[in-house]
């Protein structure tokens, strides 16, 4: 075959498919696309079978790469995901579990609190929780020494890594439907068994002071995470229209979001655990910047999240990403 000859019998058509590739279509346009697509496709097979690597086969390599392209689709580049992500996805993302948050938190309050008024209202369970002499350490010293006996640049990273953990923990294992709650009642429990010693001992009001700076946003960020475990598990059992498959890796991609989200939510609460809680500063000063971090997130979630979801945005990938979904009646 002569190269040469093929390339200046097909060129108006390689131009065509070029223009083509470049150009707003409508259906007819885009039927033209695909056969025109074939039809070079073709050629380019030929060229290479029977001549090799040839000028004039890059030259219509390009043209069909951008063809192709045109057809499939292609991937944002890295600044845009990102962009679209904290614009856009991570926000509606956590919208939509904005009144499962509200349940668990109550529930959880209850659980602690209730926990902690049970236990110190009766001296022979507070008793059951330790030794006198180590639970009144525990009362007077421990409980804030916690917060100053590592460095706070060090002690940050330590709570940071320890929620983010247990977060993503919430989220991955929530399909089971167990380990979010599992996660919730043990840690109200937990709180309200520290908070009965601290009241037994008369320091509650100390307890107090000491978690809500970074409390406040860091168990709504826990809230949030065992909200997504739930959602994930709810979406396989009660799928809808979808198949559970469907139904879950949807559910999967959009909270695996909010677990990447909560990262960066946690780092601020870890920052203001690290940095605040334990520093030598006027408590009204602390409470003030643990509530304007958590203003910060709640704004974020349901003002800038509300926007989004409105527009449609369900925190799930674009389609490219995604895969296109199946289409299905009714």
């Amino acid at each position: 075959m002569d190269a040469d000859a093929l390339s200046d019998a097909r060129r108006p058509e390689w131009e065509r498919l070029e223009q083509l590739s470049r150009a707003r279509l409508d259906g007819a346009g885009v039927d033209e696309l695909i056969v025109r697509y074939r039809a070079a496709s073709a050629d380019l097979a030929e060229l290479k079978t029977s001549v090799g690597e040839t000028p004039q086969g890059a030259y219509l390599s390009t043209i069909l790469v951008r063809a192709r392209l045109r057809l499939t689709g292609a991937s944002d580049n890295v600044l845009t995901q990102l962009a679209r992500f904290f614009s856009q996805q991570l926000p509606a993302a956590l919208y939509h579990l904005r009144w499962t948050t509200a349940v668990i938190a109550a529930v959880f309050l209850v659980i602690a609190v209730g926990t902690a008024a049970w236990i110190a209202g009766d001296p022979e369970l507070v008793a059951t929780l330790g030794p006198p002499d180590l639970l009144e350490q525990y009362a007077d010293e421990s409980f804030t020494g916690y917060y100053t006996e590592n460095p706070a640049a060090v002690f940050a990273g330590m709570v940071w890594t320890n929620n983010a953990w247990i977060a993503a923990q919430c989220v991955l294992f929530g399909v089971t439907g167990l380990w979010p709650v599992y996660m919730i009642v043990q840690n109200a429990m937990g709180l309200g068994m520290s908070g009965a010693v601290m009241a037994a001992h008369d320091r509650a009001d100390v307890m107090i002071l000491y978690i809500l700076p970074h409390g406040m946003l860091e168990l709504t960020c826990i809230f949030v995470a065992a909200a997504a475990g739930l959602h994930v598990f709810w979406s396989w059992v009660a799928p809808g229209h979808r198949t559970r498959g469907e139904s879950l890796a949807r559910e999967g991609r959009s909270l695996a979001t909010v677990a990447i989200g909560l990262i960066f939510a946690l780092f601020l609460a870890g920052l203001v655990e690290g940095f605040v809680t334990g520093w030598a500063l006027p408590w009204p000063v602390k409470i003030g910047i643990g509530a304007a971090a958590l203003a910060v997130f709640l704004i974020y979630m349901l003002v800038v999240g509300g926007r989004a979801y409105r527009r449609g945005e369900r925190g799930d990938l674009v389609e490219y990403e995604a895969g296109t979904s199946r289409l299905v009646a009714g």
